[in-house]
């Protein structure tokens, strides 16, 4: 997989969040995009993910060297973040069953297997209302990593993460994304210090 930003440009009223970027992501590589907050890496990623439009320029996916369309998009890509709910009426294991019926899961990973790698047993049927923010969490990004996607997105992915939590992640993400594109918006290096890429958002500001 390939995603091409040619000249992407985002301006929130009469500001520009960031400007002009050209960029190639590829397969078998991890990138971070970094920046404090407020900075524009959540609007880059939504960018990314097709979920938001750019003021100027484009963005192109390829696969095998194809060129796809938008709305082809949503079943190559898997993105976790803090502001993507999940559905409070739900059990943890109507939570995994929902998810499945729009992505598969990666080959070995059954829904048993899924509450396992989370350290959930005992919460399978615990509605996730009554879940606490880091258990939110280490579902949304477990969802996210174990879908059978090319491209994983990932904002601010230890968030409501306490050190245990933050341990979790690092082993998900080493067990589970060498084949896959995978893109983080951080500004918290324990998130992204793997990363082969760095993206500076402030590299992309009109100088004043």
């Amino acid at each position: 997989m390939k995603i091409i930003l040619d000249n992407i440009s985002r301006r929130f009223n009469q500001d520009w969040i960031f400007e002009s970027i050209n960029y190639t992501f590829e397969t078998g590589q991890s990138y971070a995009i970094l920046g404090p907050n407020g900075s524009g890496k959540s609007t880059l990623l939504q960018i990314i993910a097709g979920n938001l439009s750019a003021t100027s320029g484009t963005v192109q996916y390829q696969k095998d060297g194809q060129s796809l369309e938008i709305d082809a998009i949503y079943q190559q890509l898997s993105l976790s973040a803090p502001y993507l709910e999940l559905i409070e009426e739900f059990t943890l294991s109507e939570t995994i069953a929902f998810h499945a019926k729009f992505k598969n899961m990666l080959p070995g990973i059954s829904p048993a297997k899924l509450i396992e790698i989370l350290g959930f047993n005992s919460n399978e049927n615990k509605l996730i209302r009554n879940f606490s923010s880091g258990m939110k969490q280490r579902t949304k990004l477990a969802l996210a990593v174990l879908s059978d996607t090319p491209i994983l997105l990932l904002d601010e992915p230890t968030a409501n993460l306490d050190q245990q939590g933050q341990d979790w992640y690092q082993e998900l993400i080493s067990s589970y994304t060498k084949n896959k594109l995978l893109i983080i918006g951080s500004n918290q290096e324990h998130e992204y210090q793997f990363c082969n890429h760095r993206i500076q958002l402030s590299d992309y500001k009109r100088s004043r």
